[in-house]
This record gives structure tokens, C-alpha cells and sequence, in this order.
């Protein structure tokens, strides 16, 4: 029967959406990165914008590979330091707006130069340490720093969308910072043609510059982004054929990939890359985790390879101590001798051997340790509630660390709930990973964890959620953040990495996935381990990751 539904699926050629008939092999369903009705598209707001807003719509200066750790030049040609303060871009030759304008060098200055006009846009900072932008001709500038740091800056070149100046520049900063900006005109292969609460529909730009340019052409000539906000609702639409590209967590993908011949990255476990390094940030300001020795007991007790099987069906694999993605980007820095000395492994024994040293014992002998001075203590973990995956994750955190003599217990907040406790620090010990996931440079991942700024804020969304102090930290983040000699920046990650084993504000558990799943019902020749040509992510900040290539490379039926 669910085999008759596959069939019935290819069979129908024309799929009716709001009353317009799309051709079924021209048209791409694809789910895992709208989770509200879509009603912004602005691109100075990316967090809040429908994913594919940047990227499909809006471009950046560079893509970058992570597969293969290569910055591809997209809008532009090329771009290189001439000296220690001074970068040079060019852009392409017939670089064009969807509306038939030319973009040219003025509409990288000004989407640069509205940053510093209205201070509240997200890459605003970066006139902290950019003195000026010179305008060399049509499609060359020159960056002068007045700080370079080298290291935001490839983030920079992969993340800031390029605007189109003589639709912005007239707008008051209310409307930069805050207009919904439907209907948005920008530079990419796909415009927005259309939505409703669940779904934004993106249109084949036919006179996007690539095509000409680069010799891509994006095969689907609709993409339907879907808001499916239940699992197993994704999971029945993808044994259908209606959906083609799921960017979802989905469980049972084993059972999927042999019964439906669904595909996924890799053929085996662990099926997904690596998107991020999730673990545990500490509170390091309340007793006793403020002692290090505690938090390293608390590393030896969990067992990170039950969470990979009991909510993963190794779908991800165990991080290693220090939380270094095994990515080519990544590992050519991995301090392995720093890891081996400082290291920790599951290792329930010595965790206990730890707490005894320090004075922690069980001294009524209700299964749980009291402090040296005989005083019981209870700590809490914490996830989102509906977040199943999390939520079996932190029930395994807990179970060992109860074995170890620690009283701790599972929380499950709403996500607001959540969210005030994570970036307010008022957590004991919490889940997270939204600032170490896959970037162009290895420093995001560090100042992810150790992020200083946080100690003094009330609130942090850029890291360091437990408040973790450390004025030497700080001067290494700047170091690395300033560096652009490979043997200098693995020095200081060797240094980072030994303050991050020795003291523990975050432990790292497991690689949480790049979730992809596909059906070959109307697409095939998705990118994979052995078809590499892109890394099939289509959630915000991954089109520029390489996934935007997935839609050159895939083939209707």
C-alpha cells in the first residue's frame, strides 16, 4: 500500500497550490527550516526572516565549503589582502538585480555604510574595526581596518547579503530595522512569488547572472517551502513523494532509507554530517559547580555514546573533549597532545574517585553525595519541552550523574522559558548549541564557547551562557580573532582548547546533525558522501554553506 502511494505520487503530473497548477518535476517540496507563518524577508533581520530569504533571494560575497575548507568566490570574482590592513574585492562582470539594475561596487558600499547609518543592524560592530571603504571603480573596492580581524571577516564574506542600493537607500531606519519587506527584490536565482501561513513559494529568477556566469542553472523552477510542524507528518509526506527535501529530524531514518529507499548523506551511520557541537554549559557561578574539579567529575560520568543510541539511533557521533567539529576546516588545527593530556573519557570510576577527593560523600546515605561540609544539594538540567530528542538526552545526562552520587533532574520548559533561562544564566545546567555550529573559521566555535562579552550582560545570545570569567581567554579570542598564519592560529587553539579541558564551562558531548533526508520520488542525484557536490542544508545560514548547489546538481525524474 505505501508503495502504491510512491507510484500514485509520480503519476500525478500537476500539483494544484493556491489555485495555480505547478508541474510536479519542475516544482521542489522542501521542509525543515519554516516552523511560523512566513512574514518577513528582510535581510537586515536575518533571524527573523523565512530561511532562503539569504540565498535564494539575497547573496553573499563567498560561499564556503566545509566539506573541503574553500572560500568559492560567488558575487565576487575575487578578493585578497594586499597588505596587512587592506583587502581588495572585485565582483563579477553582469552581476544584475532580479529587477534589471546593475549591481555594482556602490550597492557593496552601501549595504557596508548602512551599517554604520543605523547602528542596530546585526553587522554593525564590524565599523569597530573597519575605518573606511574605498571605491575603486565600478567593480573594485578596497577595505581599509583600522583593526583587522581577519577571522570575522570570513564570516563576513559568507554572511553579509548584498542589498541593492536604490531600494534602500531612500528608507527610514524604522523600515531597514523592522518592515517585513515583502516581495523582496535581491540578486539570487529564486524571487519570491507567493505564500500563505503554510508556505512560502520562491520562483526560478530565468535572468539570474549565474546562469551566465558560473554555467548554473537551478534545476527546480518552484521551490514550496512547507511549515510541517510534526515530525511524523514530515515522515509520512516523505514516503509519499510530497515532499521531496526534509532538512527535519526525523526519527527511524534506517527503517526509512530500506523500506522507501530514502536518502541520506552517508549510506551508514552515523547518515548525517556534523552540524554543531552540542553539550552541557555550566553555571560557573553557583556552588558547587564553580568547582572545576566538580565539572570534570560530571564529564567522566556521562556517557555520551547512550545519547548517540537512545535518542540518535546513531544518527550523530560522540564529540571529542574539546568539541572540535571533525571538519577539514577544524581538525587541521586539532590539538591532539593538548587532548590527550587534558582529555576526558566516560569513565563513571574516576568520576567518583574525583568527588571523593574533593569531599563530596554520601553521608546519610540516601544515594546522594552532600557537600564536605555535610550539606545535601540538588542541581537541575534543562531542554525545551517537545524537543524529544533533548528531552531523552537530558534524561540520560541525569540518570548518570545520579549514579555518580549527583542529584540532578530533568527540566522541560516552553522554548521562551528556555530561552530567558539560557541567555539570563539562570540555569544550573543546561543544553544547547546554537552558537557552535559549522562556520567558515574555527574562532566562532571558541568565542561560541568562552564568549566574554556574556560575563557583564544581562542576557547573551552569542555564548558563554554560564558566565565563565577568564581575562586570558580574552586576550586569546582576540589573538586568534587577529591572526592569518595557520601556525599561529593552531598555537592558540592548543591554548584555548587546554582552558576549555582544564576548567570545563562547557562540555561537550555529541555532533548534532545535519539533518537530510530525500526522496527520489520526483528528484534525484542529491548530493552524498560519494556525490559531494554540496552540503544539502537549506536552513538559515547553510545556502551559503554550499547548499545552495544542491539545486544545480539534482535532476527531475
Amino acid at each position: 500500500m505505501k508503495r502504491f502511494l510512491v507510484v500514485l505520487v509520480l503519476v500525478l503530473a500537476l500539483v494544484s497550490v493556491f489555485g495555480q497548477t505547478f508541474e510536479r518535476n519542475k516544482t521542489l517540496y522542501w521542509g525543515g527550516a519554516l516552523w511560523s507563518p512566513p512574514s518577513n524577508w528582510n535581510p537586515f533581520t536575518p533571524w527573523n526572516a523565512v530561511a532562503g530569504t539569504i540565498g535564494l533571494v539575497y547573496e553573499p560575497l563567498f560561499l564556503y565549503d566545509p566539506l573541503n575548507d574553500k572560500f568559492e568566490p560567488w558575487l565576487a570574482e575575487k578578493g585578497e589582502w594586499v597588505s596587512n590592513n587592506e583587502y581588495v574585492l572585485t565582483l563579477r562582470k553582469g552581476l544584475r538585480w532580479q529587477d534589471g539594475v546593475p549591481l555594482t561596487a556602490d550597492d557593496v558600499v552601501f549595504t557596508f555604510e548602512i551599517a554604520k547609518k543605523y547602528t542596530g543592524i546585526s553587522y554593525s560592530p564590524v565599523w569597530n574595526w573597519l575605518g573606511r571603504i574605498e571605491r575603486v571603480d565600478e567593480r573594485t573596492l578596497k577595505f581599509v581596518f583600522s583593526d583587522p580581524r581577519y577571522q570575522e571577516w570570513k564570516q563576513m564574506l559568507i554572511n553579509t547579503p548584498i542589498v541593492p542600493k536604490h531600494i534602500w537607500e531612500n528608507k527610514t531606519e524604522e523600515e531597514v530595522l523592522q518592515a517585513a519587506n515583502e516581495n523582496p527584490v535581491g540578486s539570487g536565482p529564486y524571487y519570491v512569488e507567493s505564500w500563505a501561513d503554510d508556505r512560502c513559494v520562491f520562483k526560478k529568477n530565468g535572468n539570474w547572472w549565474g546562469i551566465r556566469e558560473l554555467g548554473y542553472d537551478p534545476k527546480p523552477e518552484r521551490i514550496v517551502e512547507l511549515r510541517v510542524l510534526s515530525n511524523n507528518v514530515a515522515v509520512g509526506m516523505l514516503m509519499k513523494g510530497e515532499l521531496d527535501w526534509s532538512n527535519f529530524f526525523l526519527p527511524g531514518v534506517p527503517v526509512l532509507k530500506k523500506a522507501y529507499g530514502i536518502v541520506t548523506w552517508y549510506e551508514n551511520a552515523p547518515y548525517m554530517l556534523p552540524a554543531n557541537t552540542a553539550g552541557i554549559y555550566i553555571n560557573v557561578n553557583k556552588y558547587p559547580l564553580s568547582i572545576p574539579e566538580f565539572r570534570r567529575a560530571m564529564a567522566y560520568a556521562i556517557n555520551p555514546e547512550k545519547i548517540v543510541t537512545r535518542a540518535y539511533e546513531n544518527m550523530v557521533t560522540a564529540a571529542n573533549p574539546a568539541g572540535i567539529l571533525p571538519l577539514p576546516g577544524y581538525m587541521k588545527y586539532y590539538p591532539k597532545e593538548v587532548v590527550d593530556k587534558y582529555g576526558f573519557k566516560y569513565d563513571p570510576e574516576m568520576a567518583k574517585k574525583i568527588l571523593d577527593e574533593l569531599g563530596f560523600k554520601d553521608v546519610n546515605k540516601d544515594g546522594f553525595r552532600e557537600d564536605p561540609n555535610g550539606k545535601p544539594f540538588k542541581l537541575t538540567i534543562e531542554c525545551p519541552y517537545g524537543w524529544t530528542d533533548w528531552m531523552v538526552s537530558i534524561q540520560s545526562i541525569a540518570e548518570d550523574l545520579v549514579k555518580v552520587g549527583i542529584n540532578v533532574e530533568p527540566k522541560y520548559p516552553d522554548y521562551s522559558k528556555y530561552a530567558d533561562d539560557l541567555y539570563g544564566g539562570k540555569f544550573d545546567l543546561i543544553l544547547n548549541n546554537f552558537t557552535t555550529g559549522v562556520s567558515a573559521t574555527i574562532w566562532s566555535y571558541f568565542n561560541g564557547v568562552f564568549y566574554p562579552d556574556a560575563v557583564e550582560s544581562e542576557y547573551s545570545y552569542s555564548g558563554n551562557f554560564g558566565k565563565y570569567a577568564n581575562p586570558e581567554v580574552e586576550t586569546l579570542l582576540d589573538e586568534l580573532n587577529r591572526s592569518n598564519d595557520d601556525a599561529k592560529i593552531k598555537e592558540v587553539v592548543a591554548k584555548l582548547s587546554e582552558i576549555l579541558l582544564k576548567d570545563l564551562p562547557f562540555i561537550p558531548l555529541w555532533y548534532n546533525g545535519a539533518w537530510f533526508q530525500a526522496s527520489e520520488a520526483v528528484w534525484t542525484n542529491w548530493p552524498t558522501e560519494k556525490n559531494p557536490y554540496a552540503v544539502p542544508i537549506g536552513w538559515n545560514g547553510w545556502w551559503q554553506l554550499t547548499g545552495i548547489k544542491t539545486l544545480f546538481g539534482i535532476e527531475a525524474k
